[in-house]
């Protein structure tokens, strides 16, 4: 059996012999390409386990230095060893830079050449094998938040993340699809592949082809690689996929029917080997029944689905959310992180955040680059003032805002006589509908909470009992 497979990039055929003997002599498996365009087939074809890399090409598009250059940026886990019979020292340290394991002379050494692909081939091995423990030793990632929604969201990420399944996530802009696709790249197996972000949004038909598959020269040189062959071997994250045109999908379809893909004006089918994850807003599903998006591509990128709570879904999230975003944007800044209070908190758990998790981060950063804080000084509590500019509301809206926020910061005894439905509605929303955790908040038994709602005109449900229902709404007759 090979030891390893070994990629023996020469424009010299007697060169290219010579190192094929050397290797094969010692087990090695071997292939070999000539000039630039040869290498990178081989490399999509089957990615070698080492590869020895000529400097000078004849007849290439380009050298050894710019073969090493894209190889760094794409499979950056390849070890590279460069030869030239025109070596020296500054050549040697440039090729080290620029991505090489380590760099030999012709005419070489045979024990020495052996010398470099052992310690190469080793090197990568446990760079992999560390790659792995770090893994372990970090466990899962996941999102921030304790909700029942969110939760529910980490457990099909820690699922789906070590198959090769597709994976399309549904949600409100600002919810952290791009977060998810992410860690789900994190926790796969492919993740020492790129991970490629692709935004359908930003990308018109004409433009289409050419930015997803790359493109080529008359000559079959590669002028542009695409985004599919960047994540080859690691995730393309195709972001806002239901804001393709028709012919885009159909093109898409294509390529996920027969798992290969061409660039623009190239001749050879490359194999797709990335795992693809996508995204969108939650009126896909309408659009696909409307015909406006193609039902076979929406099967296709929907194996398993992961819906997106929205803000306004998980309030009980938001104190957390918050801290994280305080701490991670105060260091950023090199300031002391402001102190969230229970009145301020109280206040952004009312709110409806229509901007949703991107928005909460939004406006704790507002705080922090409107506090005169330096990283030396005691910090302080923001207070409701603070907070009610950065939701950029109408000043009616605030004034709501405000008086919501204020109202729930009050005990019973004191709301009852002016606000107690508003008061007792307000609690009902922010708890959302959960009666138990309302009684329990505002002081009441819980059977006497569901007594005053009945009298107030308000009904509604409990986690608890499934025979209540919690609507916090008025009776319309």
């Amino acid at each position: 059996m090979s030891k390893a497979d070994i990629l023996i990039v020469d424009d010299e055929a007697d060169i290219r012999f010579q190192l094929r003997g050397i290797l094969q002599d010692e087990n090695y498996a071997t292939r070999e390409a000539h000039h630039a365009k040869s290498a990178f087939a081989a490399v999509q074809t089957k990615q070698p386990d080492l590869i020895l890399l000529d400097i000078w090409l004849e007849g290439s598009k380009l050298d050894g230095m710019g073969i090493l250059e894209k190889l760094s940026e794409t499979y950056p886990d390849i070890p590279v060893i460069m030869i030239s019979g025109h070596g020296n020292i500054e050549m040697a340290v440039q090729a080290i830079k620029a991505g090489a394991y380590d760099f030999i002379e012709k005419p070489f050494k045979t024990d020495h050449l052996l010398h470099l692909c052992t310690r190469a081939l080793e090197a990568s091995s446990l760079k992999q094998e560390n790659k792995k423990l770090k893994r372990i030793n970090q466990g899962p990632s996941t999102l921030n938040g304790a909700s029942y929604a969110i939760s529910q969201v980490n457990q099909t990420v820690n699922r789906v993340a070590p198959t090769n399944s597709r994976v399309m996530i549904i949600g409100e802009s600002g919810t952290g699809k791009g977060i998810v696709a992410r860690l789900i790249h994190d926790q796969s197996n492919q993740n020492s592949g790129a991970f490629v972000s692709f935004n359908c949004a930003l990308i018109d038909e004409e433009e289409f082809e050419r930015e997803l598959l790359g493109f080529e020269d008359e000559q079959g040189n590669i002028v542009k690689e695409g985004a599919i062959e960047r994540a080859q071997n690691g995730t393309l994250f195709l972001d806002e996929v239901s804001y393709l045109t028709s012919t885009s999908q159909l093109k898409l379809l294509r390529i996920l029917q027969n798992l290969k893909f061409k660039r623009v004006g190239g001749k050879q089918e490359i194999p797709l080997k990335s795992r693809i994850i996508s995204a969108s807003n939650s009126k896909i599903e309408a659009d696909m029944k409307k015909g406006t998006f193609k039902q076979d591509l929406y099967y296709r990128l929907n194996v398993v689905p992961i819906m997106m709570p929205s803000l306004k879904d998980r309030i009980e999230d938001i104190g957390e959310l918050s801290t994280v975003f305080m701490e991670e944007i105060a260091k950023q800044y090199g300031r002391q992180p402001l102190i969230i209070g229970q009145d301020v908190m109280t206040i952004m758990q009312a709110y409806n955040w229509p901007g949703n998790v991107r928005q909460l981060k939004n406006v704790i950063e507002l705080f922090l680059i409107m506090s005169d804080l330096g990283a030396d000084q005691v910090s302080k509590e923001i207070v409701p003032p603070d907070l009610i500019p950065n939701f950029q509301k109408s000043s009616q809206d605030q004034e709501s805002i405000m008086h919501t926020g204020e109202l729930i910061a009050l005990p019973l005894r004191q709301a009852r006589e002016f606000f107690e439905r508003e008061y007792l509605s307000a609690q009902v929303k922010r708890f959302g509908g959960n009666i138990s955790k309302t009684a329990n908040f505002v002081g009441m038994e819980r059977s006497a909470l569901h007594r005053k709602l009945k009298n107030l005109g308000l009904h509604g449900n409990d986690e608890d009992d499934a025979t209540e229902t919690v609507t916090a709404q008025k009776k319309t007759g």
